[in-house]
């Protein structure tokens, strides 16, 4: 990929989806964590991106942003936010998610996901910590939530997912590979040997999954590339 097309790429795909709610995690406040955590649990559900985050802000609407104000609105008032962003597939299901992930992070982690990653000694170890804290948490919800955490959170450094590397690879940026670790490593190199300036590593990953999602699985080729 020539040196205008990476920051072609960077300057229409890479906004972040924190930073498109709204969610700095610069300095990774618990607050902000959090807010990021739930958006990532409402991501990692097969549901189309416009409804996650309709449903997102309607959380935010009701001020409902903290595991005390999840816990306090209880099923019946997290299935009416769900249904009102158009969660109505999976409300119940995931209403009973949240009431489930947020006990068990208030009796275990004393309400703070600071205190999971502190706790954990590697980025795996991290990985397996966040999918113990409930059972709808799997690979597609940490691999969500770490990807804006990195060079943020010390040990968030999951592998990229399918669609990264396949859109990675459709660029020629990365040679195919049957193991995600190695796609990674190929992924930082080539990032650390052509980074464009005012984008960081997370802005680059970001752009290959929305080239993936929204071009290279469509076989569509996007006007600016």
């Amino acid at each position: 990929m020539k040196k205008q097309q990476l920051k072609d790429l960077m300057d229409n795909l890479s906004l972040t989806y924190s930073k498109l709610l709204g969610i700095d995690l610069s300095v990774g406040s618990e607050d902000e964590v959090f807010k990021w955590f739930l958006a990532s649990l409402l991501f990692g559900a097969p549901i189309t991106e416009s409804a996650v985050i309709k449903t997102y802000h309607c959380f935010e609407k009701h001020k409902t942003l903290t595991l005390k104000r999840i816990l306090d609105t209880g099923w019946n008032g997290l299935v009416k936010i769900l249904d009102e962003g158009g969660y109505t597939r999976y409300d119940f299901k995931t209403a009973d998610k949240l009431l489930f992930v947020m006990r068990n992070l208030h009796e275990n982690y004393s309400e703070s996901l600071n205190i999971v990653h502190a706790q954990t000694a590697s980025p795996r170890d991290l990985e397996g910590k966040l999918k113990s804290l409930g059972k709808g948490i799997g690979d597609v919800t940490v691999g969500i939530f770490l990807r804006e955490l990195r060079g943020i959170w010390k040990k968030a450094d999951p592998d990229p997912t399918p669609l990264v590397v396949r859109a990675a690879e459709w660029c020629s940026i990365v040679k195919p590979s049957e193991h995600a670790t190695s796609s990674l490593k190929q992924l930082k190199d080539y990032w650390g040997a052509h980074k464009i300036s005012g984008y960081s590593y997370v802005n680059f990953e970001t752009a290959l999954l929305r080239l993936g999602k929204d071009y290279v699985r469509k076989g569509k080729k996007p006007t600016f590339l």
